[in-house]
């Protein structure tokens, strides 16, 4: 069966909730949507604005309060908001690529090895069962290796072991200065080799929330190697559970067996979408969302993903808060009735920050000045 570039995206923000607001709780929306990359806090809340209908902010204050949703080290060794049942699975997931990547050679360089750091883990965690700051977990490490290993240590264990983030206040419940706490994720595997249903599972969930995919698309998103993947994709094939798709420019893609697929001419509301969004990052190929003449336009040299115009399921630009509203910038000329549109969400928006941010993702203006001309409008945050 093949799928058009229109049935894929559509297919994509379908899964999201982009298409239509969903009436969820915030613990639900996190779930239904896998993971909300969480490397810049106030994002995960401007995540769920754009997908849940009546979002509110305290809501997801409190889940993360009550643990319900965690903030970990996850897919593509980045900070993720996940559901709290399924850390566990995720992280298994992320095996190889945790240990290879964090107890590879910067953890080498200060003179210690994977079995170091197993033998570290045991005490590292229960010294985390209560909230730890970054100082202190620091010093726990230096009394057991030194001042001179102390760093790469830290740098290989804070991403490697079962820890969240717990939360330390402010707007969006996560400060600059994190705190650690332990998981309890229960026993983890060790060593270097992929756990296979762990992966099958990460497979399902993000078909769930992203699919239809190819092989190189999950990969991509966990930041997995193909080959555990495809044997993963091969496996669920076999069983029933997944079925095969041609993509539209003949990429062989896969998709839950009975998951909905909207038609292409199923209509996308605008929306304005914070910094990093998942639905931009979740893919090898990014075209069914991003244009490949925008993406390093909204993709920095640096990997910072710029908060973007959403436009018939396609980013058509970016936003920035700004004194009075909602700056946009459209890279290409849009349509009255779709400004009209975004105006509202912008007064949505600013509403939202008003109480939390005003000027929120303010420490990265200076991307502003670097953008290709494009045709700018202040979106104002209340009605004029």
């Amino acid at each position: 069966m093949k799928i058009t570039a229109r049935e894929l995206n559509r297919a994509t923000l379908h899964r999201q909730l982009l298409l239509e607001r969903a009436p969820l709780g915030v613990a639900d929306g996190v779930r239904r949507v896998v993971a909300l990359q969480a490397q810049q806090p106030g994002s995960p809340y401007v995540a769920l604005w754009n997908r849940l209908a009546g979002f509110d902010p305290v809501e997801m204050d409190a889940v993360l309060a009550r643990r319900e949703v965690v903030k970990a080290t996850l897919m593509r060794i980045t900070l993720h908001a996940v559901h709290a049942e399924d850390y566990g699975v995720f992280r298994r997931a992320m095996q190889q690529t945790l240990y290879g990547s964090r107890l590879g050679f910067r953890f080498a360089e200060s003179g210690l090895t994977p079995a170091d750091a197993e033998e570290l883990l045991p005490g590292f965690l229960a010294f985390a069962e209560v909230p730890r700051s970054s100082a202190e977990m620091k010093g726990w490490l230096e009394e057991r290796v030194g001042a001179e290993a102390r760093e790469g240590a830290w740098w290989g264990l804070r991403g490697y072991a079962p820890l969240h983030h717990h939360p330390t206040g402010g707007p969006w419940s996560f400060g600059e200065r994190p705190s650690y706490v332990t998981a309890g994720a229960g026993s983890l595997p060790a060593g270097r080799e992929a756990v296979p249903e762990a992966l099958r599972e990460l497979v399902l969930r993000y078909l769930a929330g992203f699919g239809p995919a190819s092989v190189a698309d999950v990969a991509q998103f966990a930041m997995v190697q193909r080959t555990p993947v495809r044997r993963a994709l091969r496996e669920l094939d076999g069983g029933g559970v997944v079925e095969r798709l041609e993509g539209p420019d003949g990429t062989e893609l896969f998709d839950l067996v009975g998951a909905e697929r909207p038609a292409g001419d199923t209509p996308a509301p605008p929306r304005l979408l914070g910094m990093w969004d998942s639905v931009l990052l979740a893919y090898a190929d990014r075209s069914r969302v991003v244009p490949p003449e925008y993406r390093r336009v909204v993709t920095r040299i640096n990997g910072d993903v710029l908060p973007t115009l959403l436009v018939d399921g396609r980013v058509a630009g970016v936003w920035r808060p700004v004194e009075g509203g909602i700056e946009a910038t459209a890279f290409h000329g849009l349509p009255e009735p779709v400004w009209e549109a975004l105006a509202g969400e912008a007064r949505a928006l600013c509403a939202l920050l008003a109480a939390r941010e005003p000027r929120l993702y303010g420490r990265y203006g200076h991307w502003w000045a670097k953008l290709p001309e494009g045709r700018v409008r202040l979106l104002p945050g209340q009605v004029p």
